[in-house]
């Protein structure tokens, strides 16, 4: 990979990229520009892409910049126990390695399947599990709306969206959950996720009824169960843990800063404001993998060889100084984030909207039953999970005033 002289790569897990990324993709920008020579675990080189211009222009072009993993120079040097396979992976038959018109039939099946969830349903359900949730720490007083909230409410939906029954659910969370920690058994939280879901479209597979896996069958492309089942555990991971994110960053956001007081005292026009200021400011996914180039080219400046792996810095760009000229300004309705993509392999539309549903209901759930809520800490103490990829919080202490479950 061919940099300027003054430009040292960058490890990407160095520990000011936790504390303080806003500051750190400040000085990545000063030092190296729009587009930063990076390391990622075990010394292998990518690009971060931190400009807004250069983002829109990779992700608007995927014959250039394509999302095929297979072209990557760097698969000779890559350990097979390397921590980052399950981000950076090989070629697999779900939508995330799909290229061309090969993706855009997935994309438009995903799509098709997404959209026959009825909303007003969806948001009911999303209400029942969240005061089930709340139900459960109310009287005591106290609480981690991290562990015992905001990392159980969107697998809860999102499995009963797939249509998973409710028993089945807390054991999808659980499984979810230790796969996102990398805890020690993990293995049997995938095998677990694996064997629920293969149940799951066989069900469907012998008696549809009309629902999105079923809807996903009867596809015209005729897509084998062993698709349909990848393409179901990539929406859930994709769809939970950055929505468990969204939920704790916006009332982390809340319950510290001023502008949004207003909410924890009996408003709520704000919390959509707070909402879209987190996807601007502090957004679940920082940095994302990735485009892999085609064939050498140029970009911000930097000679780009033919199978680089360019990493997509979501955050970074949000930030760019070229379009934020007041980045002090409240965002308001401004949608023109990265945060959930940008052209053909972007978020799909309905699975934001899922998102979006699950994330608001969950927020004002918390703010109607716990109304005098506030933090147990300083806001100052609060500690991210350590990785540059994924930004949410470990906890989030808060006390209220104790109340009997209904």
């Amino acid at each position: 990979m061919s940099t300027a002289p003054t430009s040292a790569p960058v490890p990407l897990n160095g520990p000011l990229l936790q504390d303080d990324p806003a500051r750190a993709y400040r000085e990545m920008r000063r030092e190296h520009g729009s587009v930063v020579p990076v390391l990622l675990d075990g010394g292998i080189p990518a690009w971060l892409v931190l400009g807004y211009r250069e983002l829109h222009q990779i992700t608007g072009d995927p014959a250039l910049f394509s999302r095929d993993s297979e072209l990557w120079n760097q698969w000779d040097a890559v350990p097979d126990d390397w921590p980052l396979l399950a981000m950076i992976g090989r070629r697999q038959p779900s939508i995330l390695h799909m290229v061309g018109e090969s993706h855009r039939r997935r994309a438009a099946m995903l799509v098709d399947a997404l959209e026959s969830v009825n909303p007003f349903q969806l948001r009911a359900r999303a209400e029942r599990f969240a005061d089930e949730l709340i139900d459960a720490i109310c009287p005591r007083g106290t609480a981690d709306l991290i562990a015992e909230y905001a990392m159980r409410l969107p697998v809860r939906v999102l499995a009963w969206v797939y249509g998973f029954s409710d028993e089945e659910g807390p054991g999808l969370v659980t499984a979810l959950n230790d796969i996102a920690d990398a805890r020690d058994h993990d293995q049997s939280g995938q095998m677990l996720l694996l064997t629920s879901m293969t149940r799951l479209v066989a069900d469907r597979r012998a008696k549809p009824v009309d629902d999105v896996v079923s809807r996903m069958l009867a596809d015209p492309a005729g897509y084998t169960d062993e698709e349909v089942i990848h393409d179901l555990t990539v929406m859930l991971g994709a769809g939970h843990l950055p929505t468990a994110d969204w939920i704790g960053n916006s009332l982390r956001l809340m319950l510290t800063d001023s502008r949004f007081a207003a909410s924890l005292f009996g408003g709520r026009n704000s919390v959509a404001d707070a909402m879209n200021e987190v996807l601007w400011e502090d957004t679940p996914n920082q940095n994302v993998a990735g485009r892999w180039a085609s064939r050498d080219t140029q970009l911000g400046g930097r000679r780009i060889r033919a199978g680089d792996l360019l990493l997509l810095g979501l955050q970074g760009a949000n930030s760019d100084p070229q379009i934020r000229t007041d980045s002090s300004a409240l965002t308001g309705g401004n949608n023109a984030h990265f945060s959930f993509g940008h052209g053909e392999h972007r978020c799909p539309f309905p699975a934001q909207e899922i998102a979006e549903v699950i994330a608001r209901t969950g927020i004002e759930v918390v703010l109607d039953r716990l109304p005098d809520i506030d933090l147990a800490v300083p806001a100052e103490s609060l500690v991210r999970r350590p990785s540059p990829f994924m930004r949410g919080l470990s906890a989030l202490p808060v006390t209220f005033t104790p109340t009997p479950a209904p």
